[in-house]
């Protein structure tokens, strides 16, 4: 279709793409089109009806996929037992706390000296307010939440090759990127260049969104002045008394910041899976893994390394090593629900059919590095008014993440040093703990110059290096989730797998709920029928 037979937009198209401008709408439909944006399907908790008659199932790793099977399966009437390779439960949901220890694959070791109350979330960290299955669960346990911060517009954007090297506020630079494409729109339309796509009754429309979602001023420019600095902030904010008198800010030039690229970040908070309200437990993540512990911690066995997995038609034969003794055990059940990350899982011996060791064997794991440092005091916050959110940089620890609890603390804080993925993740998971907390500090004073003075103490998780996981999460790709996906979820004689990797939510907790209570569900429709 040529220009001149492109019918006009309709209302309520333009009303849609003026939405997206202001508020994502249509990004959250392309995104769910192309199955990036994925609606939690969580419909209430779930009944399983009817008696097992004493079928036990034996459950691989106490994190939220075991913890979720363990709670329905026992409520049940299924006799449970669940084996943890950790000498804690919760898996990926893990909190690191001051005077807690952990030994990293390679042997170094980490001692934390996090002053009291103060922690470092090295898995998950916040929480989707669509994510309905972990909020129902945390709900019915009783976890207190706490709004988690992902946009603050104080905080920074930075890139070492912009301005510089000198960080960019959030709000300057969404206000003067939003002001710049403005104008340039108001310009075309006033120019007559959107005919084809904008009808002339909705002209005054558009102009009148641009205005007012630019901050232009009366003549449809973005410039230094009252409009513009209401939003980007000003050169000298408003006072009283004899200095009231603001002074205006002036607007970066739209070339620098184009060139700059700071302008990616901006959709950090668009996605829908950070879309506001996001929450976190308030004292740490793992106080959602503590509170199923409450309610079934005693059928798990921690410090259980399992090394083998063989069924027949009698049952599910597991062989574990005991970590702390060095002895060898074995444990039986009727059915096995198996938890474990396919990184580790596919080094297991493990009796299934081909097809299932194929997916077991399709998937990688992320790599992802987390480093948390601890300052004298929260500078973040007293000298740059930073209250929560993130700053995004292209240096290699890719954020920093401020603590959205504790404020206005007199004591010390703990910030969220770095979260690498990709090619800068496995470089620094090839660094000692020390090192990878040097490189934190480097490029963080970049950003931070009271880094050097502040620092305290730190401790960094590289996940391809944490024992248990061998990796972050479960990297599926288009072709293997086709080639391989159905073929995970299936159960296999009396095996089936449950986790983030067997759902189409991966990395997010969400995700291993949802696949726990899925595989449940049919494992106990085939226990009824059987």
């Amino acid at each position: 279709m040529t220009q001149a037979e492109t019918p006009p937009m309709r209302r309520r198209d333009l009303l849609s793409l003026i939405g997206a401008a202001a508020g994502s709408s249509a990004l959250l439909l392309a995104m769910t089109n192309l199955g990036h944006a994925q609606e939690s399907d969580y419909a209430g908790p779930i009944t399983l009806s009817g008696d097992p008659k004493g079928a036990s199932v034996l459950i691989l790793g106490a994190g939220l996929a075991g913890m979720v099977a363990a709670l329905e399966l026992r409520k049940a009437g299924y006799r449970v037992q669940v084996l943890e390779y950790n000498g804690r439960v919760g898996g990926r949901t893990w909190t690191i706390r001051g005077g807690d220890r952990f030994t990293e694959l390679g042997g170094a070791r980490q001692d934390c000296g996090f002053d009291h109350g103060l922690y470092l979330n090295p898995g998950p960290w916040r929480i989707p307010y669509h994510h309905r299955a972990l909020l129902d669960y945390c709900k019915r346990l009783g976890v207190a939440m706490e709004p988690f911060i992902q946009v603050n517009a104080n905080a920074y954007l930075h890139s070492k090759d912009a301005f510089g090297g000198q960080p960019q506020r959030y709000r300057t630079v969404q206000a003067d990127f939003s002001g710049a494409v403005s104008e340039m729109l108001a310009k075309a339309v006033n120019a007559d260049k959107l005919n084809a796509l904008v009808s002339k009754e909705d002209t005054e429309v558009l102009l009148a969104a641009l205005q007012d979602w630019g901050a232009l001023d009366d003549s449809y420019a973005y410039k230094a002045g009252p409009y513009a600095s209401e939003r980007r902030g000003w050169g000298k904010p408003p006072g009283g008394g004899l200095s009231a008198e603001p002074i205006d800010s002036t607007p970066l030039r739209p070339a620098d910041l184009l060139h700059s690229h700071l302008w990616r970040r901006l959709s950090a908070g668009l996605d829908y899976d950070y879309q506001t309200t996001l929450f976190q437990p308030v004292g740490g993540m793992d106080m959602i893994a503590k509170a199923f512990a409450r309610e079934v911690g005693d059928l798990v066995r921690l410090s259980a390394r399992v090394t083998a997995i063989a069924q027949d038609e009698g049952g599910v034969h597991v062989t574990w090593e005991n970590t702390v003794s060095k002895t060898t055990q074995q444990s039986h059940a009727d059915w096995c629900l198996c938890t474990i990350p396919l990184s580790v899982l596919s080094q297991i011996e493990m009796s299934v059919g081909a097809p299932m060791a194929a997916a077991i064997a399709a998937v990688p794991y992320s790599a992802s590095v987390k480093i948390g440092l601890q300052f004298h005091r929260r500078f973040w916050e007293t000298d740059e008014a930073i209250y929560g959110g993130i700053s995004y940089t292209d240096l290699p620890v890719n954020m920093i993440g401020y603590p959205a609890t504790g404020y206005f603390g007199s004591g010390k804080g703990v910030l969220l040093g770095a979260y690498a993925f990709g090619t800068y993740a496995f470089e620094l998971e090839s660094l000692s703990p020390a090192e990878r907390i040097g490189r934190a500090l480097a490029f963080g004073a970049q950003i931070h110059p009271q880094y050097p003075a502040e620092f305290d103490n730190g401790m960094a998780v590289a996940w391809h290096r944490v024992p248990s996981n061998l990796g972050c999460y479960g990297q599926w790709t288009d072709a293997a989730r086709s080639s391989h996906y159905r073929d995970l979820c299936a159960i296999d004689g009396r095996i089936l797998l449950a986790g983030e990797h067997a759902s189409y939510i991966p990395a997010w907790q969400e995700g291993a709920v949802l696949s726990s209570l899925d595989a449940i569900t049919r494992l106990h429709e085939r226990v009824m029928k059987s």
